[in-house]
Parts: C-alpha cells; sequence; structure tokens
C-alpha cells in the first residue's frame, strides 16, 4: 500500500521536471548527498539551449540581484516535515465555517498550502513589514540541502519562528528585506488562479525593489497598477515632505485571463435628455490612444459646421463606416449643447452589461484612513492603541471590490493578517450581498510589547488580537444583520397591508443572519505528527525495532493527523468533518457524499470494517499503517475496495 509523505512539496524537483520536459538533454541523474540518484540540471547545457551563440561565461543581464537571493530562492523550494494542528478552543463554529486563521510562520504555511490551494486563490492581499528602519522582518534559515532540512525541521524547531530587529544600521538592511519578502511572493503566486490576482501595500522605501522583485515573479507584462492611497490627512513636519499615502501594488497571475473589476457604477451620472427610448446615458470621448491606419480623418459637426481632428498623438476610436453607423443609430452627440467636439453616447444598460463597473483612478482618496482603521478596532475592543495604524475596512472592501466584485464563492488570502482587517472586511460583504467568500488569514504569533494597551489588556501576541478581531467583528456584523432583517420584514408587512405592492417588490428582502459564516477554523503551525522513524527508517538498526509500532508521536491525536493528512493530499482544509464511531473504531468522514476523505488510525481494523468504509465508495481513504488486525488484512485492503469501490484511492501513514 502506498505510504503517504507527510511533508510539503519539493518544488526543485517539480521545477527539473518541467525543465526535462521542455529540454531533455538538460536534466541528468546525479548523487544525492545520501547516495540516492536523483534529477539535477546541466546548467552549463541549459544556458546553451537558451544562448543563439556560443555561452563561455557569465553575461550581463538586466535583474535585480541582493546578497542571499540564492538563499532565498532555495528557502521558497525546499520541502518542510511540518503540519497544521487543528485547535477547536481558539476556533469558531470549527465544524461547519469555511474559513481558515492559520497561526504561524507564513512561509512555512504557504509551503504547506502548495498542493491544497495550488491555483485556487481569487485574490490575494499583503500589507508586509515597510522597512522603514523600525520594523520587525522574519528571518530565515532554511539554507541547507533538503536531508538536512527534514531531519531538522520533524524534531523540534531548535531555531524557533524567529522575527529580528531590522534597523538602516544593518549592513543588509534591503538585502534581508528582500530575502524575506522574495520566497514568500513565489510561493503565494502558485496559489493564484489564472484570473487572480495580488494586492501588496507598501510605502517608498522598498517600492522600487518590490517592483523590481515582482516584475520578476509574476512578469512586467502582468503589473497591473500602483494604487496611490491617501492613508492620513494630517501634516507630518519631520520630513521635506509630508508623507500622506501608501501604495498598492498590483500584479495579475496571467493578464490575458484576469478579470478586473472597477468602481461601482455612479448611475446619477446617466440622464435621458432626448427621451432616447434606450433609457439614460452620458457622453463618452470619441478619440483613443492607437494612433495611425483607417482612424485618423475629420469629423465635422452638422450643427456649427466646424471640422474636428482627433487630438494630437491620438486618433478616432472607430474608422469612418463605424462613425457613420453610430450616427444613424443616434449614438453620436457634440456635446450636451450641439457645440462641440463629437462624443460617443453611452447607455446606462450597456454599462450594466459589462458588470455594473466603471474603471477606477489610480489615486484613491476618499476610502478610508488609518485614523479610521484605528477608529473601528477602538469600537470593537474599546482601547485607543490595541493596534497601531490598522488599515480601514474600506480601503480593503475597495480592493476587493477591484478583484472579485461579485463572485461570491472565491478565496481571500492574507498571510501578513495584522489585526484581520481582510477577514473583517470579508465578512462584511458577504452580509451585504449575500455571498459566500471565504478567507484565509495567516498571523505569526508574534508577541505583543509588554508595556502596549494590547499586552494589558490580556493579548499575548499579534495573532491573539487577529482571532480576536474577527471574532468581535463577525458577532457585530451578525447582529446588525439580523437587526436590519427584522426591520426589513416589518416594513414589508406594512407596505403589503396598505397595498402598496409595487414598493413591496422594491424592498430587497436580506438574508437570514443563520446563513452569514462568522466563524473561523485555527491550524497551528507545528512539527510533523510523524516521529523520525516514518522518514528515516532505514536509520533504525534491529536494537530499536520497537519503534516500528507506532510511526507518530505520542501527543498527536487522529484528528492531528487527519489534517496533516488533508495537507499531504491536497484536500481543501476547510471542507467540513464529521466523526462517527464504526464498529468501536473512529471515523472521520469529510465533506458530504461522496466523501473527499474517509480516515481512519484506530488499531485493530479488521475486513468488515475495511469493507464497510468501502460501501461508501469515498474519493479516498487512509488508515495506519500498522492499524491492522493483522498482515493479511492489511494485504487484502486494496483489493476489497478494487471490488466494491474501485474510484477510491487507498493509501497509509
Amino acid at each position: 500500500m502506498e505510504k503517504m509523505k507527510m511533508h510539503s512539496p519539493n518544488l526543485t524537483q517539480e521545477n527539473i521536471a518541467r525543465i526535462r520536459e521542455l529540454f531533455p538533454g538538460c536534466v541528468t541523474e546525479a548523487h544525492g548527498e545520501n547516495g540516492q540518484l536523483r534529477l539535477a540540471v546541466d546548467f552549463d547545457q541549459l544556458r546553451q539551449e537558451l544562448s543563439e551563440s556560443i555561452v563561455e561565461g557569465p553575461q550581463e543581464r538586466y535583474h535585480l540581484n541582493w546578497p542571499g537571493k540564492r538563499e532565498a530562492l532555495l528557502t521558497a523550494n525546499v520541502p518542510i516535515a511540518k503540519t497544521l494542528r487543528p485547535c477547536r478552543e481558539e476556533s469558531v463554529d470549527f465544524d461547519t465555517t469555511r474559513n481558515l486563521f492559520i497561526e504561524g510562520d507564513n512561509l512555512e504555511a504557504l509551503k504547506l498550502f502548495q498542493e491544497t490551494y495550488l491555483g485556487k486563490v481569487k485574490m490575494i492581499y499583503i500589507d508586509p513589514p515597510y522597512n522603514t528602519g523600525n520594523d520587525f522582518i522574519y528571518e530565515d534559515d532554511f539554507a541547507e540541502n533538503v536531508e538536512e532540512f527534514l531531519k531538522r525541521s520533524n524534531q523540534k524547531d531548535e531555531e524557533g519562528n524567529r522575527l529580528i530587529a531590522n534597523t538602516e544600521a544593518n549592513g543588509r538592511f534591503h538585502s534581508d528585506w528582500l530575502s524575506m519578502i522574495y520566497p514568500r511572493l513565489k510561493l503565494a503566486r502558485n496559489l493564484l488562479q489564472d484570473d487572480g490576482v495580488i494586492f501588496i501595500s507598501i510605502d517608498d522605501s522598498e517600492l522600487a525593489n518590490l517592483r523590481r522583485m515582482c516584475d520578476e515573479i509574476f512578469g512586467e507584462s502582468n503589473f497591473v497598477s500602483n494604487i496611490v492611497w491617501q492613508s492620513r490627512t494630517s501634516i507630518s513636519d519631520d520630513h521635506e515632505v509630508s508623507m500622506n499615502h501608501n501604495h498598492t501594488v498590483i500584479y495579475s497571475k496571467d493578464r490575458v485571463h484576469l478579470k478586473f473589476y472597477g468602481e461601482k457604477l455612479n448611475e446619477s451620472e446617466y440622464q435621458n435628455r432626448d427621451n432616447d427610448p434606450r433609457g439614460p446615458w452620458k457622453l463618452v470621448p470619441l478619440d483613443a490612444n492607437k494612433p495611425g491606419g483607417n482612424t485618423h480623418y475629420p469629423i465635422l459637426n452638422p450643427n456649427t459646421g466646424e471640422e474636428y481632428w482627433p487630438p494630437e498623438g491620438r486618433s478616432w476610436a472607430i474608422n469612418p463606416e463605424q462613425y457613420k453607423k453610430l450616427c444613424d443609430d443616434n449614438r453620436i452627440a457634440f456635446g450636451l449643447g450641439g457645440d462641440s467636439a463629437p462624443k460617443r453616447k453611452l447607455f446606462l444598460m450597456e454599462r450594466h452589461e459589462k458588470g455594473d463597473t466603471r474603471t477606477p483612478s489610480s489615486i484613491q482618496i476618499f476610502c478610508g484612513t488609518t485614523k479610521d482603521g484605528s477608529a473601528e478596532v477602538v469600537e470593537l475592543f474599546g482601547k485607543k492603541k490595541i493596534f497601531s495604524y490598522p488599515k480601514p475596512t474600506t480601503f480593503i472592501s475597495k480592493l476587493i471590490q477591484f478583484g472579485i466584485y461579485n463572485e461570491k464563492n472565491q478565496i481571500l488570502l492574507d498571510f501578513f493578517a495584522g489585526s484581520a482587517t481582510t477577514a473583517h472586511a470579508v465578512m462584511q460583504l458577504n452580509a451585504q450581498d449575500g455571498g459566500n467568500r471565504k478567507f484565509i488569514m495567516v498571523q505569526l504569533p508574534e508577541p505583543c510589547d509588554e508595556q502596549s494597551e494590547a499586552f494589558k489588556a490580556g493579548y499575548k501576541t499579534i495573532a491573539e488580537i487577529s482571532k480576536e478581531r474577527i471574532h468581535r467583528a463577525g458577532r457585530k456584523i451578525k447582529d446588525e444583520l439580523t437587526a436590519k432583517g427584522a426591520n426589513n420584514a416589518k416594513n414589508k408587512e406594512k407596505l403589503f397591508a396598505e397595498g402598496d405592492k409595487e414598493t413591496f417588490r422594491d424592498v430587497r428582502d436580506f438574508r437570514g443572519s443563520k446563513d452569514l459564516d462568522i466563524g473561523f477554523r485555527v491550524l497551528k503551525v507545528d512539527t510533523s505528527n510523524m516521529a523520525d522513524v516514518y522518514y528515516t527508517p532505514d536509520a533504525i538498526d534491529q536494537s530499536q525495532i520497537q519503534l516500528f509500532t507506532d510511526n507518530t508521536k505520542l501527543d498527536r491525536t487522529p484528528e492531528d493527523l487527519l489534517f496533516q493528512v488533508l495537507l499531504d493530499w491536497g484536500v481543501d482544509l476547510s471542507l467540513p468533518i464529521r466523526k462517527e464511531v464504526i464498529q468501536g473504531k473512529t471515523v472521520f468522514f469529510v465533506n458530504e457524499p461522496p466523501y473527499d476523505l474517509v480516515a481512519c488510525f484506530d488499531t485493530g481494523v479488521n475486513e468488515d470494517l475495511v469493507k464497510e468504509l468501502a460501501g461508501f465508495e469515498p474519493l479516498r481513504v487512509v488508515f495506519r499503517d500498522n492499524g491492522f488486525a493483522s498482515d493479511a488484512v492489511k494485504i487484502n485492503v486494496e483489493q476489497i475496495f478494487k471490488q466494491m469501490s474501485p474510484g477510491t484511492e487507498v493509501k497509509s501513514i
């Protein structure tokens, strides 16, 4: 029976496999440090394959480089033998929620997500450390070969999750920040859907480096925009120019497939001044930025006799034949007074057909400030400085509007969760339009300063603040939704009783608060559930044979094992889980029939139980390798499933 690997995927080997498909002659077999053969790249041959001339040595090229870049790339690719352990007591609606809160190092979390959420995330928003000289950044130390790393990472973590102060006195000031963010962005890109988008907030300190890094990771052609957001209104006198803005850099996974939405449509801009039967309209420019061809010609204003050419360096958006068709269809107007340049009538009904949005501006001013974000936190916690400079939900909601709009079942990821404004904004949006968008928050349990208001209020880590913010915000949103629904129902009863049927139909029915998901399933990054013998069985001699009787750590529960199996198999971590006792054994059922996974980690499993589980015809089933009542049962398991449920994938741990 095939055994599960129980560690994150080895992205280096996957990358080599892709290169082998394109350039078979550039991939060979070589002995690793453990003496086993593995695929390796012949880099000299690969360089030659990609060159139109003879390659003799290093060539000058345009790229971003810094001390530690190669180590950062290795950091992104090397696998880790870690897992996510469920924490029911810190969760809200653990069994039913589809939202996740991951507590731990976000690099490790992103590695663990690589199979489960590969290409499944519609939008990512992050607000990483800005590297102002006062920030703490993650310090990673994964620059070692895979075997050493696996040995270290599935034992006690001697290095721990570390944050270091990155002051300007540091000789690697920019390099350390780049090495921190680079592997995280590389892994994050893998998680995006083809039409997905990432928003990264930053200030001027690392904007230039971030842009160049994202050009390399996402591709320069996938740059969408840099939104400049007015983050505060007060003027600071400690700089030559008061820095009242932040940047939010936007990149797509693939610009060809990108669905990027805009501002909500302002219907008041559309009016019907000429009683056109097609309804309200507004005027839009007729010129475009595509000079040349058959689109540079004069247009005569029939009212004034004046001749108009397109502005210098531009052309008309249509050719003469298309212009005549628009004129004949009463879609051309020469200003509202009929005495200016030609413009096209854009009807409101046409905009509705395109998604009720309009192109947004790269400058965002009226969407809240950090002062507003602080006020939201104060309202929830009653403490003035429970969190410093949080983003307001109005700003994050604006970004969600751009990236997702009315796609109501998408996944949003924020792996620098902070005060969890993103989760708050997602729940608000779902309450407003009945959506089922799901969030994944990742936050390191970064210690709170012992002199801070947060610490005095009982919050020891930033992660604790994040979880409490989501809990309080969700409860507030649900209470407001319940009150609004009750009030709306009373209004409808009154209108119906009064016979005002037309208004009755126009009043919106609010979705019941019971349908709103305000929960979150807490999972914590931890060392693997598997004992050392699982990864290195050859290192155990005959005198230690008793270690094979149980290859899991003694302090791990069956539910711990279940979540590591979900990760290893790439099954959605937010699916509903049901536990049932069958023939005296505990069995986990993941999702609804046909179950995504059925798992039994008890010992003494016999053929009768195996046959009963096969009767459910799950997509996957997993047992303990040493959990069978006899060797004969273990041998017959795969045969039983082949006969009763041939579509089931069977594995063991």
